[in-house]
């Protein structure tokens, strides 16, 4: 796609505009949906099949499939470059929301909060050193990874088999990402053996439900706000 021709704003293609923005606001929350295990009902039955419990995810998974799925976009229309300069940047809120729930965790609660509110709140923002620099960790290379093998199969398939590649990505990316971030934050803590595994296998199977249809909105959408 010629983006030179798109209609822009300051200069940038508005696809990439509006998907910069969901970008940084999904790095955001991610850390924050993490907090809560979710059950996924038949999907997590399929644990027991594979020697393990009934499989269960941090709800961080879903804002993480969305970054996967956005920064595969920009690679498709904008290049593999521009994706994985659009990763880097994600540091920067990244960073930042860290630095602020620590700020926010440190500072005294006013005494007017309810005791179960106040104690939730600096249970969710106080993560350990390791559950921090886990995700910092696993952030940046599996979301280059994602992007890395998504354009290294747009150049051997073109453009064709968009689902597949977004898919193949996505499951390989996740598969590191766990693998990173559990061996950081908990190595040493717990046997991670089961947790690696049953992360990893429900992440794959989310990667292969989700992220092949959100592509191809996503896709759309991005030349839709490229053709003005």
């Amino acid at each position: 796609m010629n983006t030179a021709a798109s209609p822009a704003v300051g200069g940038i293609p508005r696809s990439l505009f509006a998907f910069s923005i969901f970008y940084g606001g999904m790095v955001c929350i991610a850390g924050v949906l993490g907090n809560k295990q979710v059950s996924l009902g038949p999907i997590s039955a399929i644990g027991p099949v594979f020697g393990l419990g009934p499989l269960a995810v941090e709800a961080g998974i879903f804002a993480f499939l969305l970054l996967v799925v956005t920064s595969s976009a920009v690679a498709e229309l904008h290049g593999g470059a521009v994706a994985n300069r659009l990763v880097r940047i994600g540091f920067v809120p990244l960073l930042v929301s860290i630095l602020l729930s620590w700020i926010v965790w440190i500072l005294p609660p006013s005494p007017a909060m309810l005791p179960a509110n106040r104690d939730a709140i600096q249970l969710v923002l106080g993560a350990t050193w390791r559950i921090w620099a886990g995700g910092i960790v696993a952030y940046g290379v599996s979301q280059t990874l994602n992007v890395t093998i998504f354009a290294a199969l747009k150049g051997r398939e073109g453009s064709s088999l968009l689902w597949l590649r977004a898919a193949i990505a996505s499951m390989l990316s996740q598969v590191v990402d766990t693998l990173l971030f559990v061996t950081i934050a908990f190595y040493g803590e717990f046997p991670i053996g089961q947790l690696l595994a049953g992360q990893m296998l429900i992440k794959v199977i989310l990667s292969a439900l989700l992220v092949p249809p959100a592509i191809y909105l996503a896709v759309a959408i991005g030349r839709r706000l490229d053709r003005g």
